[in-house]
């Protein structure tokens, strides 16, 4: 059976969400036997007014295939005339700026890293990227192209193919949308209307037409709810052939969608409550036992966790295996990990550290750096030589590992004595000659630890605050029985033995005195982070030999965890400038009203130029739809406890408030959370919430008009899903200029400013 066809149950009669309810048959009973196309329309009920009824027949059963048959010609005459419309306005005119635009300087940019393997660093995962990297390698681009914003493409980038590749994942969500409300039992009407509402979206069809993340986050999002549609459709067949095949496609979908953008475990957390949910009601059930509990509970384990975590994984495993050369995101990984690209300048290096070695040492907190001085000195405090932490390659990074004062290695020059675990050294900066010091004396920035400062002379002015212990915390390489000191595999502190403080870089950034250097401190609270772990990242000693590959391999779990802490911390730092003014910026509560748009390019008037704003129709009563729900929802709640009784049927009123938790609820979790984001926010980050409101702005005018008209097919009904249809239509086209670009003054535009707030041209010129 096709993917589709398991969703196009028979949707008719009395309230079609009923119907889905009607058709599904408790746990203990056995699947039963039908074809496959008769079990797709499968009805109990007769008196369907959702759709045009067949010739009469004195036989019932060829009446009820007749009706089945009828529905899934239908359904897939709706499919194709969606998908068609989908096409249209996504591939149409798709080439027509041969421009870099918006973010297509950064995601094509990535994507042609995955082309040349050169290592970067992100804030997003890397599946949509690496799809983006796919376009591009299937176009013959040899990632010579930097992609920078605005440029013009040259000939041998093909970049209308990149686009069309891109615009086929937001083809998708008109179809998805409608199979998704017929899955949920809605008739073929409100489902089709979503399907309008969504492809004729302007903001969804332009963030379509470019090679963005968006477009894929949108296809994966449809798919984790429409599989959802299907796994809720089948709840009452568990551990059928159809309820694990949407039980598995839920879980792909989840593991995709989260892998493409991690605004994608929203999605996860609406399958998860609706799960939790689900279990909640089963342990409510007295015919379900303990043992069936279990596969419960273990089959959805393995489904909607194992699989979208193994789906994540997988995508760092291509993506580490694509990227093996050394690029602009080295700094964000380890030393080892760096070890391993090719170009890094890390490889060939000795593997134990000896007395006489010069070396680098690398703190593990991002942004930190390497332990650095230079001639520099304190303008306060002790007034000594400064250190500090820079993140370039700089000769004043290098020290020379000795021993403390008052011993020596050895009386020849070709003598070699390791550092252990627990050894007492001296760190001398070899430019200057100065000890690393530390001493009672309050740091420049962080007040309440110890000043780290550079101290005397190599061999002279002997003190005991030039001394420091290694103490081993993290070993990542094998066969050390010994406890050396290992180039780039040994994570380290320096405790000081004077001041009984651990080296620690603050995480802060010194005045411009110090160039606004990373600070480094003596940690008198002696914590136990990554601020106060250190590695050795380069290694020079003739007498020593060059380390096996093999000894200086990081493992793939460590170096997963790693990329996922740095891109947390990247997203983390997105945070507004207050100082500055973002043009393109904007906040949660102007989305839904449609307050702002936002330029995607230059504005000069000969050239080509996009403006990305929904569609007024399907946001403003999309989201009159979303407020006044809860609202209808508080009314019959309200009327229920009083014993009124609105519901025919009880099943009517359950499935309402499963159908609402989904469609509503999965708007409520892609918009919500971002009002407790500090990261700065632009208008595509609605765009998965705007998808869930356009699916409940039709399912809500199907279920009101089935209470007002007492039919989800009363005239009335019909005319206002047609009236919705035709609008949503006539405002894209209305609107199209913005979505498919246009080369003339954008003033030309002013009667299509609708409000104030809209940018479409400079009102002070």
């Amino acid at each position: 059976m096709s993917l589709f066809e398991q969703f196009a149950a028979g949707n008719g009669a009395k309230g079609s969400m009923t119907e889905a309810d009607s058709n599904l048959k408790p746990a203990s009973s056995p699947p039963p036997k039908y074809s496959e196309k008769a079990s797709l329309f499968a009805s109990d009920s007769d008196d369907d007014d959702t759709m045009a009824r067949p010739a009469k027949t004195s036989r019932p059963d060829i009446a009820l295939q007749q009706r089945r048959e009828w529905r899934l010609s239908q359904y897939w005459v709706h499919i194709v005339v969606l998908t068609i419309f989908s096409a249209m306005t996504r591939f149409y005119k798709i080439g027509f700026s041969n421009r870099v635009i918006f973010d297509e300087a950064h995601h094509m940019g990535f994507g042609g890293k995955y082309v040349n393997h050169t290592f970067y660093h992100d804030v997003h995962p890397p599946l949509a990227k690496m799809l983006i990297g796919l376009s591009e390698a299937l176009t013959g681009f040899d990632g010579s192209f930097d992609f920078k914003s605005g440029s013009r493409f040259p000939a041998n980038v093909n970049y209308t193919f990149m686009r069309l590749f891109n615009a086929s994942f937001g083809a998708t969500l008109a179809p998805m949308a409608y199979a998704t409300l017929v899955s949920l039992g809605c008739s073929p009407n409100a489902a089709f209307l979503a399907g309008l509402l969504v492809c004729f979206d302007n903001a969804l069809c332009t963030i379509s037409r470019f090679a963005l993340l968006d477009a894929m986050l949108l296809c994966f999002t449809a798919m984790s709810v429409l599989s959802l549609s299907g796994l809720y459709k089948y709840r009452k067949q568990p551990f059928s052939a159809a309820w694990f095949k949407w039980l598995l496609a839920t879980g792909v979908s989840l593991g995709l969608v989260a892998s493409a953008k991690w605004v994608g475990f929203l999605a996860v957390a609406l399958v998860g409550l609706y799960t939790l949910y689900e279990l909640y009601d089963l342990f409510g059930q007295k015919e379900v036992g303990i043992v069936s509990h279990f596969w419960h509970w273990a089959t959805r384990v393995v489904a909607l966790v194992a699989i979208p975590v193994a789906i994540y994984m997988l995508c760092f495993v291509v993506h580490f295996g694509l990227l093996y050369k050394s690029g602009p995101g080295d700094a964000e990984m380890d030393s080892l990990f760096q070890a391993g690209l090719q170009g890094s300048g890390l490889q060939n290096q000795p593997l134990d550290v000896a007395y006489g070695s010069k070396i680098t040492l690398k703190s593990a907190h991002p942004g930190a750096g390497l332990l650095h001085s230079h001639t520099d000195a304190y303008p306060d405090g002790s007034k000594q030589q400064q250190i500090t932490g820079y993140s370039h390659k700089d000769t004043n990074n290098d020290w020379i590992v000795k021993k403390v004062h008052g011993q020596s290695y050895g009386n020849t020059t070709d003598t070699i004595e390791f550092v252990k675990n627990g050894d007492l050294v001296r760190l001398v900066h070899e430019r200057t000659s100065r000890n690393l010091h530390s001493h009672a004396v309050a740091g420049h920035v962080s007040k309440r630890d110890w000043e780290i400062s550079g101290y005397g002379m190599d061999g002279t002015y002997p003190d005991i605050n030039d001394h420091w212990r290694i103490e081993v915390v993290e070993e990542l390489s094998k066969n050390n029985p010994e406890r050396r000191l290992r180039t780039l595999a040994t994570r380290f502190r320096l405790r000081h033995v004077g001041q009984n403080c651990v080296l620690r870089a603050s995480g802060k950034s010194l005045p411009q005195w110090a160039w606004r250097q990373a600070e480094m401190v003596c940690d008198r609270r002696n914590h136990l982070d990554e601020k106060t772990l250190w590695n050795v990242e380069n290694h020079v000693n003739p007498l020593l030999p060059p380390a096996k590959p093999s000894q200086l391999k990081s493992s793939f779990l460590r170096n997963f965890a790693r990329l996922n802490l740095a891109m947390a911390r990247s997203n983390n730092a997105l945070t507004p400038d207050k100082d500055k003014f973002d043009a393109l910026a904007s906040s949660p509560q102007d989305w839904p009203i449609m307050r702002l748009g936002m330029r995607m390019c230059g504005w000069e008037d000969g050239e080509v130029k996009f403006w990305l704003i929904g569609n007024p129709v399907v946001w403003l009563l999309s989201t009159l739809a979303v407020v006044l729900g809860p609202i209808q929802m508080l009314y019959y709640i309200v009327r229920r406890q009083r014993g009124l009784c609105d519901f025919a049927q009880e099943k009517e009123w359950e499935t309402h408030l499963y159908v609402s938790g989904i469609l509503w609820g999965g708007w409520a979790l892609h918009y919500l959370p971002f009002f407790a984001m500090g990261r700065v926010t632009y208008q595509h980050h609605y765009f998965p919430a705007l998808y869930f409101a356009a699916m409940y702005l039709a399912y809500f005018v199907e279920w009101t008009g089935r209470r007002i008209a007492g039919s989800a097919n009363a005239p009335s009904t019909k005319a206002v899903m047609i009236g919705l249809g035709i609008a949503a239509i006539a405002n894209f086209l209305y609107f199209a200029p913005f979505t498919f670009g246009f080369d003339y003054p954008a003033k030309d535009l002013a009667g299509r400013k609708w409000f104030s707030s809209w940018d479409i041209y400079d009102t002070t010129k």
